[in-house]
Formats: C-alpha cells, structure tokens, sequence
C-alpha cells in the first residue's frame, strides 16, 4: 500500500520508529507543512536530501514521524516534537502546488522486538565506551545498561555525530543486529581518524 507524505528534507536528521525529534520550524514552507500536517493526520516524512541545496534529490528511505507536542509560536514558527512511527521508501515525488515537497511512499514493515545477542550487546557498548572517552562526551553508562537493544541501538544512531551519509547507511539497514555491526565499524572508524578532515559534523 502506498500513501502520499508531506516531506521534510533536513540533511543530518534522522528519525527511527520509536523515537522522538525535537524540531524548531521557521521556513514559512516548513510552517505551512506543520500547518498543514496538525490539520489532517499530523503526519510528516522526515528524509535527507543527498545534497544541502533546494530541490536536490532525496535518499530513497526515510521515517514517518506524527507531530506530539507542539507549541506555536505568535510569529508563526512551531516547535515540535516528531514521534516516529514507520521507516518509509520514497516511489516517487510527486508534482504539486504546494511550498513543501511531497512523495509517494510505501511503508517498510520492520521485524518487531529485535534483540541483539549478549556478544553483539556487549560488543557495541565497550566500542560506545571507547568512542564516547575519544571524543570527549559524558555518559550515563549505568542508564545506558536499562536500555532494550533497540533503544540503545537506533537511539545512539539517531544523535551519533556521523556525517549525514554514515547517519543514512544506518537509518537504511535492514534489521537490529546489522545496524549494530555497522555502528560499531563507524565508531571505530571515527574515532581513529585523526588526519584533519571534516568528516564529523553534529547535528
């Protein structure tokens, strides 16, 4: 089944099902897409553009997000908080009248209740330890280990300081114990990078 989805293009942005994304809204499109959303189904799909230019083309996967709180503002900006719902895959954009974007999308059905094994668990956190001393952040590894697997995974995936193509792979891979394997690699690859490039960008 594929559905239409109102589009919010923001590079180094992800969402993951389960998840929440606090959003300041203060484009006029952007504000008339929040509008639009809180008076249908308060339904917006977060994806990144594969370049920060207007109108650049789209990644093909990104995340359903239904707009929770929200607060407007007397000038016309909003902020919100997106509670993800659904990763989508983008069919097609769509040729409409309005300022925002708009696609047609199918809803990807991700396996429920993934659980990594105690290797993988145990793997991931001494590598998030590791990175987290290297660059300088302070954890609170005691509430980190409350975490279920899927928490801890797509949550640090969606506030890891990666650049947006390395925030992309993981937002793309197929199940759990994948985009653990694939975080734990990018960890270790950035953390060790040391030759001055601007590879690492926050959000």
């Amino acid at each position: 089944m594929s559905t239409r989805l109102p589009i919010f293009p923001l590079p180094g942005a992800i969402l993951f099902p389960g998840l929440q994304l606090p959003l300041h809204i203060f484009e006029p499109r952007y504000r008339d897409l929040v509008g639009s959303a809180l008076a249908k189904d308060r339904l917006i799909g977060m994806i990144q553009p594969q370049k920060s230019k207007d109108g650049a083309p789209l990644y093909e996967i990104g995340c359903l997000g239904r707009i929770g709180d929200v607060e407007a503002l007397e000038d016309g900006r909003y902020n919100i908080v997106l509670d993800g719902e659904a990763r989508f895959r983008i069919l097609r954009e769509l040729d409409v009248t309005t300022t925002f974007r708009q696609v047609e999308a199918e809803l990807i059905e991700d396996p429920q209740d993934e659980v990594l094994s105690s290797v993988e668990r145990a793997g991931f956190e001494f590598e998030a330890r590791r990175f987290a001393d290297m660059q300088g952040y302070s954890v609170d590894w005691e509430s980190v280990a409350r975490l279920d697997d899927e928490t801890l995974i797509n949550g640090v995936a969606q506030i890891v300081p990666f650049d947006p193509a390395s925030k992309q792979a993981l937002l793309e891979a197929p199940n759990l114990a994948e985009r653990c394997e694939l975080m734990v690699q990018l960890m270790q690859f950035f953390a060790f990078r040391d030759d001055g490039d601007e590879i690492v960008t926050l959000q």
